[in-house]
């Protein structure tokens, strides 16, 4: 009997490698024009070129991929710090998210965390999950500059480090004031640091 040593095609179509980075950029897209209950997950099937079954498969739902999504572009836009230093750490941290809040799509997520997280728990989930994990690196940089032996007060609360960076930029957008530009990153940063530094000998 003839053996066949051909190889059988695969069935089915071949897996796209950029579908997983385009359905994020497209459920970040319409979460920040229309809301979570504006997204849906045939819109943004639709938009990314992918079937709905593509979707399911990576996100079991739409609270999932939305919360994925964001927590992506939150990473890529205000990544972590490791600069050495507290203050170089900050320092980095807060130039990137300043030059976040001044461009459409920061404005437009201070807009929609301010209205939507208000008015629906799903929104809301999202955006505390941001605070939380900005407020782990957070934590993280204050115990990495524990460890090197910098002058911060072991009372120092990465929660309201976190919350009081971002009161201001949702005051801002309430009071429909420009934000704080980029250069203004070192006013900020020794603000913040006036409060948890260890005071020192001379200061009485």
């Amino acid at each position: 009997m003839e053996i066949d040593h051909g190889v059988t095609p695969r069935r089915g179509r071949p897996r796209d490698p950029d579908a997983e980075p385009r359905i994020r950029q497209y459920a970040v897209q319409l979460l920040l024009e229309r809301g979570f209950d504006g997204m849906t997950v045939d819109d943004v099937a639709e938009a990314a070129g992918v079937g709905k079954a593509t979707i399911y498969r990576r996100w079991a739902s739409k609270e999932e991929l939305a919360n994925d999504a964001m927590a992506g572009l939150f990473d890529i836009e205000i990544p972590d710090a490791d600069t050495g230093s507290l203050a170089g750490d900050l320092r980095e941290v807060y130039g990137t998210a300043l030059t976040f809040v001044n461009t459409p799509a920061g404005v437009a997520l201070m807009r929609l965390g301010i209205t939507e997280a208000n008015r629906d728990e799903r929104s809301a989930v999202i955006y505390r999950s941001l605070l939380d994990r900005r407020i782990e690196l957070t934590k993280a940089a204050l115990q990495r500059a524990w460890a090197r032996g910098e002058p911060i007060r072991r009372e120092a609360d990465p929660v309201m480090m976190v919350q009081w960076l971002s009161g201001l930029f949702v005051l801002r957008t309430v009071l429909n004031e420009p934000m704080p530009k980029p250069e203004d990153a070192d006013l900020l940063v020794e603000l913040t640091l006036r409060v948890i530094r260890e005071p020192s000998a001379g200061d009485g």
